[in-house]
């Protein structure tokens, strides 16, 4: 068993991964708290917004010390979801660093769009965290 450079990368993912997990079941349950009228929309975004750009790094931390270590498939994993990240962080509508928008965040169609975006990341980041446990176990089984 040899720790190498790949075994660092899978557990800095795997423990990235697991505050993106975190980052993610906040995002659902604060949308879900947007649906029953638990809080309001400017408190809500208030505790949102600063989540987004910690988010963002950390996924794209991980992923270029994939692209340091050659981990082509795990990169590959994640360049839809680093795309998907850019597209929303370019095409935002509110100043600053956040996303939402405490004018608009109540509207059925965004609100729905929104918790939607947070199941899938949810799941995303589930089966990648499984995946990163394989590749770190796979990295340190090989020699």
């Amino acid at each position: 068993m040899s720790f190498s450079f790949l075994a660092f990368t899978y557990i800095v993912a795997m423990i990235s991964d697991a505050f993106l997990i975190f980052f993610s079941i906040f995002h659902v349950i604060a949308f879900d708290e947007l649906k029953t009228d638990g809080k309001n929309p400017i408190d809500q975004c208030n505790s949102l917004n600063p989540l987004v750009i910690p988010e963002y790094l950390l996924h794209f931390f991980f992923n270029v010390l994939f692209l340091f270590g050659g981990q082509w498939i795990s990169l590959a994993i994640n360049v839809p979801l680093m795309a998907y990240h850019i597209t929303k962080y370019r095409n935002r509508s509110v100043h600053g660093f956040g996303l939402y928008d405490p004018t608009s965040i109540m509207n059925a169609d965004k609100l729905n769009k929104y918790q939607r975006e947070g199941w899938i990341k949810l799941a995303f980041y589930l089966f990648s965290f499984f995946y990163y446990l394989y590749g770190m176990i796979r990295s340190l089984i090989t020699v």
